[in-house]
């Protein structure tokens, strides 16, 4: 263990807790769940003390027991036998050509006008798309964080959650989906 100057458990909360709060809430949305991760992950480094070897710091450490505890959560929520179902997909056919493998041109995305780069701009389409990601069904929002904030990649999440490779590519796409209908309906 490293000495005490560099880990002091008195002072996790008051030095971590609001940063492990924001890292959980934007993976998982439930504030409650979301506090109780987050003294999970103090208990938890508590007892595993003794082991930590001080190469990194104690945020990161944190931080890190704090990532498996959220995808424990997404294990036991994927447990909960939320499969999404595939085979004909609307949505597909509604937007995508399966010969282009993109989006059918009058579905094509539209620009969002944050080109000009401005903080301002950029600022107000991240809180839209927080509210937007609320939005989605939980075992959406957990595969499109994992996949597109957590940058886990595909066998990652389907091994992680127990999908199958179709699965997560429906649910991927309809979240997609879900998010840009959101976004130009309160960005544009």
């Amino acid at each position: 263990m490293p000495n005490d100057l560099t880990v002091n458990p008195k002072k996790w909360v008051d030095t971590h807790a609001d940063y492990l709060y924001a890292y959980a809430i934007t993976r998982i949305n439930d504030e409650e769940l979301v506090r109780d991760l987050v003294q999970e992950t103090f208990l938890a480094a508590l007892e595993a003390l003794p082991e930590f070897e001080g190469k990194s710091t104690e945020r990161t450490w944190l931080t890190a027991i704090l990532k498996y505890k959220i995808i424990d959560t997404y294990r036991k929520r994927s447990r909960q036998g939320i499969q999404v179902p595939f085979g004909t997909n609307e949505e597909q056919v509604e937007y995508f050509d399966p010969d282009l493998n993109n989006w059918k041109k009058e579905h094509w995305p539209s620009p969002f006008g944050i080109e000009d780069q401005d903080p301002l701009h950029n600022k107000e389409l991240s809180n839209i798309l927080r509210e937007c990601m609320k939005k989605l069904p939980s075992l959406w929002l957990t595969i499109f964080t994992m996949k597109h904030i957590d940058d886990s990649s595909k066998d990652t999440i389907c091994d992680e959650l127990k999908l199958s490779e179709s699965n997560f590519w429906v649910i991927i796409h309809r979240a997609k989906v879900s998010l840009r209908s959101c976004l130009q309906k309160r960005w544009l």
